[in-house]
């Protein structure tokens, strides 16, 4: 069966608290027990998911899963682990996360996990053509958005916006407010009694299914 233990998120709770090298160390067992149990569960979701994306055929756990090693090069936090697990599911691999709208997994204790997808902050061109796209086709674009199973889902479309009509967009524009957005994301949070439940696994499939037109939309440019 795929799913998360309880373990797992015990794991990473008790990493939050002692978030040290010397102890990560010594509970080395458990953290790769943990990560084993995300990869396997991971690809399970990949496996499912190529069955109506199969853009992502032949796409495996460990080129979506992010490190736990924290870069802390030019970070003021120095704590060295994340307190978390996540995936991001997109054509690639985890590398193209600036270049594709994908599906991420986040797994994190205190009912902070999530299911996610859409484009955080994509670089210039990108956005400029999701703009462009928003622009020519915007009623096709607000009815993938309110469609009642991403809503049930997922709720409003969330993002970073600018206070201002883009360059190029007139301000009474009719989907000017979706011209404003820097980021197009739906997200759900997850509890941890959700996450260790056996129908998580077919939870984030559904999330995927009602996810594709989204980033479909966002991906042809």
């Amino acid at each position: 069966m795929n799913c998360i233990h309880q373990s797992t998120l015990d794991f990473l709770s008790t990493l939050g608290k002692h978030n040290q090298r010397e102890w990560f160390i010594s509970n080395k067992a458990e953290y790769e027990a943990a990560k084993k149990e995300f990869e396997s569960f991971i690809q399970a979701v990949i496996d499912e998911i190529v069955k109506f994306d199969p853009i992502l055929k032949g796409l495996e756990a460990k080129n979506s899963i992010f490190r736990i090693y924290r870069d802390i090069r030019f970070s003021h936090d120095k704590t060295i682990y994340k307190s978390n697990f996540g995936a991001y599911i997109v054509r690639g691999g985890k590398k193209n996360t600036n270049r594709f709208a994908g599906y991420y997994i986040h797994l994190e204790p205190d009912n902070k996990s999530m299911i996610a997808g859409g484009a955080y902050l994509p670089p210039m061109p990108w956005l400029t053509a999701i703009k462009k796209k928003i622009d020519e086709r915007g009623n096709d674009f607000i009815k993938i958005i309110n469609d009642q199973e991403l809503r049930l889902i997922f709720g409003d479309l969330e993002g970073e916006r600018l206070s201002s009509a883009p360059r190029g967009f007139r301000n009474n524009h009719p989907n000017i407010e979706l011209l404003k957005m820097k980021s197009f994301l739906l997200s759900r949070i997850a509890s941890d009694k959700e996450v260790v439940d056996r129908d998580f696994f077919d939870l984030i499939i559904r999330a995927s299914k009602a996810l594709k037109p989204f980033n479909d939309f966002l991906n042809d440019y």
